[in-house]
């Protein structure tokens, strides 16, 4: 098989099918750019593309905004960003080259300081194709696998970080998110990097499981105190599975093997995403001990496992929170341009019972819902609270197969778990108020798991554009503590973080 690269395997056509030079500027208020635009109707030939329209329509604007209008009160002891990256593709022509996921990645954000929402931006990350495509220069060589990460990013050692899965290197942003270039943790990563890390506050590291689709492993790795790559370890598995998410507790690494597989002669024709559900790739999960020692596997039956809330060790068992979709599940599509589910995102526990050599599985929320979120400080430890979004339009999307989505009517909400009493406070928005993740940002001096902000970007569809959304965790269905007003549209895309002031 070619030694295919991250262009060649899940870029395929897309790239060819890109085009389009524009201009970007800065300045008070918009900064205008302007890309190829997205065709103006998300049909084509009868044929729908449910992940260009509605929520998801990509914005074709650099936007700056200082001083920004607020509906209540920002509070004070918020002092730093709130950023989310997700992909927004730049200069497209032919809506039948998209996929969601291979969307340029987008970072937004907002820097609040001493009770004001100082300003608004958002930017694309400068790849080399992306530079290209806006007509500016790209400084130094470009990487081998680059891409404009999309997916998460992260505070990490007084670095702003876009990452992605399966290949391309962090781009590090500087704090008013324009790109500063590729980071390679000090010169110590070799290969692939992931989106979803997971930092253990009380050991002061930063973890990762890396894929690759021409790996016959995978990769777990260990950034020190010092941000270096201090640990690899490569694991063993069949049929370069992708990877999108793992665990942490105290004493393992959880790692989930899935049947979604590289799929090589859909390489070979050029496919978008080739990874297909792979009936004959066995369903397991694994813990690798931190201190050292073999993956032990427990097969499960067949489920798409999406994003971990958070894990932790009981006795002899481990606890993994997460969500989850029925089997099959096809990153890929059928007919769309994005990932397509046979049902919807519900929330989970797992328990890995290791004396007996089983894994228990029960449904904690069956609502659709997506986007777990945790006390980043509780991360391997015991959790009461969790966070997670109800996105009609995300949901919608991903159960249209060939362009036809279901007869269904489904919510957007902000949803908040107590999985000690076992019962949910829901903060509704109105119809069309998408909301993305929302990132929980304890109270200074917090003496309660809850006590502080749940934040999120929505969609206020009397506007037109999107408000950041802070709600007092504690008082969850009330009025937001503060709507913050943005001067334009923030697409649904992935994940993002506060980044609190040093």
């Amino acid at each position: 098989m070619a030694d295919h690269t991250r262009r060649t395997v899940l870029r395929g056509t897309a790239v060819a099918a890109a085009g389009g030079l524009v201009g970007a500027m800065g300045g008070r208020g918009a900064a205008a750019a302007s890309p190829a635009p997205v065709p103006g109707t998300a049909t084509q030939g009868g044929h729908r593309f449910p992940f260009l329209e509605g929520a998801f329509k990509p914005v074709t604007e650099e936007l700056t905004a200082f001083d920004l209008p607020v509906t209540g009160r920002v509070p004070r002891e918020l002092n730093g960003r709130f950023l989310r990256n997700g992909p927004n593709v730049l200069g497209l022509e032919d809506p039948r080259a998209h996929h969601w996921m291979l969307g340029e990645g987008m970072v937004h954000g907002v820097r609040l300081r001493d009770g004001r929402a100082e300003w608004y931006r958002n930017r694309w990350v400068r790849s080399a194709s992306v530079a290209k495509k806006l007509g500016e220069p790209y400084p130094g060589p470009v990487p081998p696998d680059d891409f404009p990460c999309n997916t998460h990013v992260i505070g990490h050692r007084g670095r702003i970080l876009a990452l992605q899965e399966s290949g391309p290197l962090p781009y590090e942003l500087d704090h008013e998110l324009g790109t500063v270039g590729t980071y390679d943790f000090r010169r110590t990563l070799e290969g692939a990097f992931t989106a979803h890390t997971k930092f253990d506050a009380a050991a002061g590291e930063l973890y990762a499981i890396a894929y690759y689709p021409t790996w016959d492993h995978v990769r777990h790795q260990v950034i020190d105190h010092t941000g270096r790559v201090a640990r690899t370890t490569r694991i063993p598995v069949a049929d370069a599975p992708m990877m999108h998410d793992f665990a942490l507790t105290e004493k393992y690494v959880v790692i989930f093997d899935l049947p979604i597989t590289f799929d090589p002669a859909g390489a070979e024709r050029g496919d978008l995403v080739p990874y297909v559900w792979n009936e004959r790739h066995p369903t397991r999960v694994g813990l690798l001990p931190r201190a050292g020692g073999e993956v032990r596997w427990f097969e499960v039956d067949p489920v798409y496992y999406s994003h971990t809330l958070n894990a932790y060790d009981e006795g002899s068992s481990v606890v993994v929170d997460m969500t989850t979709y029925p089997a099959p599940f096809y990153v890929a599509g059928r007919g769309s341009d994005g990932p397509y589910g046979a049902g919807t995102a519900s929330l989970e526990r797992w328990t890995i019972d290791v004396a007996h050599g089983r894994v228990r599985t029960r449904t904690l929320d069956d609502r659709p819902q997506e986007f777990p979120r945790v006390h980043e400080a509780l991360v391997s430890r015991r959790h009461r609270y969790a966070y997670t979004a109800a996105a009609a339009d995300m949901t919608l999307a991903y159960l249209t197969a060939d362009g036809n989505p279901p007869d269904r009517a489904f919510a957007n909400a902000l949803i908040k778990h107590d999985l000690l009493r076992g019962t949910t406070q829901v903060h509704r928005l109105p119809r069309d108020a998408a909301a993305g993740e929302a990132v929980f940002v304890p109270s200074e001096g917090a003496r309660a798991e809850d006590d502080g902000y749940a934040i999120a970007y929505a969609h206020n569809p009397g506007r037109g554009a999107a408000d950041l959304v802070i709600l007092a965790a504690q008082d969850f269905t009330g009025e937001p503590v503060a709507r913050i007003h943005l001067p334009g549209r923030v697409p649904l895309g992935f994940h993002g973080s506060w980044i609190p002031d040093a």
